[in-house]
């Protein structure tokens, strides 16, 4: 499903207030969620990345020693969507893009072969058809992927660290507009194998509602970027717009950043930390040095 990809929209209209629990089955050992050093040729540490998740279910404690000595160490945080506290901007920058008049109906966007799986979604969510009405393809696949959703919003590891930082020393690789603009130029054959690919996934995941989350918990991470897990990154288009194009992009940027004087914690999803086409590697493939360390 999307959040596999680390984006937030799935939680775009559904942020709920979370209170303490005792941690679900799968989350009772100490976690680790991945976590590394960066650092420049010369071995002096430029930076640190931080692999998040953006919702997660009550009681789980994530936050690890060696995290904290890294929050204390580093100078600026750098996320994927700083303004994820503003709900009323992330709803409009969506609504913006996300309308066309005379959409055919969602049944019509998949083929054939996969639309009883679609029905299958919507009957297992207690989803009305109807729901998605003018929504364009890429916007209907994402408000789908947020009935996945297996944990809250507000449990959001990136949501957290926002709150513990102030926002002049935050950064953001897109930004919410930006991000939705990558779905939103993809041709409309792309829009509908996302579509398709966003039902496999949920039909997946069917199966083990809990395991993206507690691999994340353990720091297992490779499978995230592995095609044979996920029907997006299965698909050498979406995985080029959605994933290896935005990495390189987000490396370029990022080698800016770490030749500056404040070291930076980059804190992104999970996924953009692991694969041949993650960040780790495409710095590594800069002359950096990137070593894991939880």
């Amino acid at each position: 499903m999307i959040r596999r990809l680390a984006f937030p929209w799935a939680a775009l209209l559904a942020l709920a207030a979370c209170g303490k629990a005792d941690p679900p089955p799968g989350f009772e050992t100490p976690p680790s969620p991945a976590l590394f050093e960066v650092s420049a040729p010369g071995g002096a540490v430029e930076g640190w990345m931080f692999g998040t998740i953006h919702s997660l279910p009550d009681g789980v404690d994530w936050e690890t020693e060696a995290l904290e000595g890294v929050l204390s160490r580093a100078d600026l945080l750098v996320v994927e969507v700083r303004d994820l506290d503003d709900a009323s901007g992330l709803r409009k920058a969506f609504a913006d893009r996300a309308y066309t008049a005379d959409q055919p109906p969602l049944a019509e966007k998949v083929p054939d072969a996969i639309r009883g799986d679609l029905l299958a979604v919507l009957a297992e969510h207690d989803i009305i058809a109807d729901r998605f009405g003018d929504m364009e393809t890429w916007a209907a696949a994402l408000t789908l992927a947020q009935y996945a959703e297996t944990g809250e919003a507000a449990n959001g590891v990136d949501r957290t660290l926002l709150a513990r930082i102030p926002r002049e020393k935050t950064v953001e690789l897109e930004g919410a507009a930006r991000q939705l603009d990558v779905f939103d130029r993809l041709p409309e054959a792309e829009q509908r194998d996302l579509l398709a690919a966003v039902i496999a996934n949920m039909t997946r995941q069917d199966q083990d509602p809990m395991r993206h989350a507690a691999d994340w918990y353990a720091g297992r991470i490779e499978h995230l970027a592995d095609p044979a897990t996920s029907a997006i990154l299965a698909d050498a288009e979406l995985r080029e717009a959605l994933y290896a194009g935005r990495n390189r992009r987000w490396a370029d940027r990022l080698v800016a950043l770490l030749g500056r004087e404040p070291r930076p914690l980059v804190a992104v999803g999970s996924a953009h930390l692991a694969g041949e086409d993650g960040l780790p590697a495409l710095l590594a493939a800069r002359g950096y040095t990137v070593r894991r360390i939880q």
